[in-house]
């Protein structure tokens, strides 16, 4: 197995790109696809933005300095995408960001993609109900069982603030998953 380092070099060589690249999507398809999928719900979407994210990361590779891990920049770069794909979806149909994570999380009985069964989906529900820091927090450390200090890399972000927003979403998802 390679070393990160030689990785990099290897998705930075003209020489190497292409194969170096058809590994690195190989390797973190399915985790960066599910990441996506969490935040925008829906499947086409999520196939989309993962695109996206892919393309970004393949025209700026040249640019990763190598501060953090490889997989960590490619998760900003995702999250900043599908970030952008909802924010851009709110502007489109006139809503805000809190009413459209709303309706999405809404449509998830109807996708076909969706395989839960009502506590998830009530659970997906309690979810777009959160503001975004919180909501993006939950996420990485309930679904994806990420360690705060990879959260923080990843996000920019203390592990102390991390810490509280979690702790906040957790109680929220308890206030209305238990209320009705």
């Amino acid at each position: 197995m390679l070393s990160e380092a030689t990785f990099i070099e290897q998705l930075k060589d003209k020489a190497t790109q292409e194969e170096a690249f058809r590994t690195l999507v190989s390797k973190y398809k399915e985790r960066l696809y599910w990441h996506i999928r969490r935040m925008v719900f829906n499947h086409d979407d999520a196939d989309d933005v993962l695109q996206n994210t892919f393309i970004k990361v393949y025209r700026n590779i040249g640019g990763f300095k190598g501060n953090s891990a490889l997989f960590s920049w490619m998760y900003r770069i995702a999250t900043n995408e599908a970030l952008t794909f909802l924010s851009s979806k709110a502007q489109k149909y006139r809503v805000s960001s809190e009413e459209l994570q709303q309706k999405m999380a809404e449509g998830l009985k109807a996708d076909v993609y969706f395989e839960g069964d009502a506590i998830q989906l009530k659970l997906q529900q309690a979810v777009a109900t959160l503001p975004e820091k919180q909501r993006l927090v939950f996420t990485m450390k309930y679904f994806e069982e990420m360690k705060y200090e990879e959260m923080s890399e990843i996000l920019d972000t203390s592990v102390g603030s991390l810490k509280a927003s979690y702790h906040h979403a957790v109680k929220k998802i308890e206030q209305y998953v238990t209320a009705d």
